[in-house]
């Protein structure tokens, strides 16, 4: 159980699944679609939904591409958080946000695995968060290019370590979509 006193509450992170940052993303369609049924049993259950969106000189707040996906719109009264910076925490209202809702375990989902879902993972558990990756709910666009392996291999790395991940206090871990309970071990 997380370290942080007085914070039981778990949340579902749903971090950068804009229009430009998942468009040509490794199984898009699919992954949206996990992330959806997250949002909607987190809804159903009572667990509150943080939305996560990035800003910079390449992806313009206000932009088209900038804008969640269309199969997803973040509910009345559910936090959104900007950011401009892979770890969702760094220069933001996220903190202050999950210490209001009294969470300290999170259900993480998004995009894009190798720089903004493993930056926020890792800027969670520092920060005494316990940090749950869901492993059929995280994609990237292919950086094979530039010589990062394929997309497929980032995921299944990303997935196999996180599972892995320890440390005093806190749990880390990676489930299905399909396997999260959030008021449970699972999750």
């Amino acid at each position: 159980m997380t370290t942080i006193e007085h914070r039981p509450n778990t949340a579902l992170l749903v971090i950068d699944v804009q229009n430009a940052v998942v468009e040509g993303a490794y199984e898009r369609d699919a992954v949206v679609a996990n992330i959806g049924r997250l949002v909607e049993t987190a809804r159903r259950e009572g667990v509150p939904v943080v939305w996560v969106q990035h800003h910079d000189e390449e992806l313009v707040r206000g932009s088209v591409e900038w804008q969640i996906v269309p199969e997803l719109t973040p509910g009345d009264g559910e936090p959104l958080v900007e950011k401009s910076y892979g770890d969702s925490y760094e220069d933001t209202t996220l903190e202050s946000v999950l210490a209001g809702l009294g969470v300290g375990r999170l259900v993480v989902a998004g995009a894009e695995t190798d720089a903004c879902i493993r930056s926020t993972l890792h800027g969670a558990f520092a920060r005494a968060y316990d940090a749950i990756l869901v492993g059929d709910a995280h994609t990237a666009q292919d950086k094979s290019a530039w010589g990062a392996p394929p997309v497929e291999q980032v995921i299944a790395h990303t997935n196999l370590y996180w599972r892995f991940q320890a440390a005093p206090g806190r749990t880390a871990g990676t489930v299905e979509t399909k396997e999260v309970v959030f008021g449970g071990v699972n999750a």
